[in-house]
């Protein structure tokens, strides 16, 4: 496994829709190490906190396989890396392989897998589709999400390497699949919920889910 690219970028004001909004999801890569924070990365901001950002989503990961999928979907249309909005474009971790709780190093840092991504509008302003949020959680080819646990410089072409893994646990897949498809999943629904390394926004998400269920 490996990091193939490390992505930055700061928030930037952009029309959509007749309205001035402020995103953060143009990102480029960078040469060279780059600090990795508890919340972020050295020329790395998140424009709106109320969503992005924050401990259990300081680093948007994207998995460089996708890239395939996407250019055979979307004809014509430049993939540079960053594309998506990811800090960091990955070879060999996938949604439906890696768990919620999994600990990762990469070079001296060392990080936690935490949620898949869940896309917003700023997707459409980054393609310029306004179909592209739907398209994109469809495909399940979401990315996810890093915390941070131990900082550290990053750079493209370190080894990342799996340092703990609970084979029982919530695969990324699985938290996509309960909000699109299998919403009705009980036992995955209660699987999700007594996972202690998914974020609370997501466990109260799935005990809503469940309670309609029982009632």
């Amino acid at each position: 496994m490996k990091l193939i690219s490390v992505n930055v970028g700061l928030p930037r004001e952009v029309m959509w829709n007749g309205q001035a909004v402020q995103t953060g999801i143009f990102k480029e890569p960078v040469t060279g190490p780059v600090m990795l924070h508890r919340l972020n990365l050295d020329g790395d901001r998140q424009a709106d906190l109320s969503v992005h950002g924050g401990p259990t989503k300081a680093v948007y990961v994207y998995p460089a396989e996708h890239y395939r999928y996407w250019s055979d979907e979307l004809p014509g249309q430049e993939l540079p890396f960053g594309v998506f909005g990811e800090n960091f474009t990955t070879e060999g971790l996938d949604e439906e392989a890696i768990r919620i709780g999994d600990q990762f190093s990469i070079g001296e840092a060392r990080v936690v897998v935490t949620e898949p991504r869940m896309p917003c509008f700023k997707l459409a302003i980054r393609f310029e589709r306004p179909d592209m949020p739907k398209r994109f959680l469809k495909s399940r080819r979401t990315g996810f999400y890093f915390g941070v646990l131990e900082e550290a410089p990053v750079r493209a072409g370190d080894e990342i390497t799996l340092l703990s893994r609970d084979e029982t646990g919530l695969k990324l897949a699985d938290v996509t699949r309960l909000y699109t498809t299998e919403r009705n999943n009980s036992v995955l629904l209660s699987k999700a919920i007594a996972t202690e390394g998914l974020p609370e926004s997501w466990r109260g998400y799935f005990r809503s889910q469940l309670g309609k269920l029982e009632t």
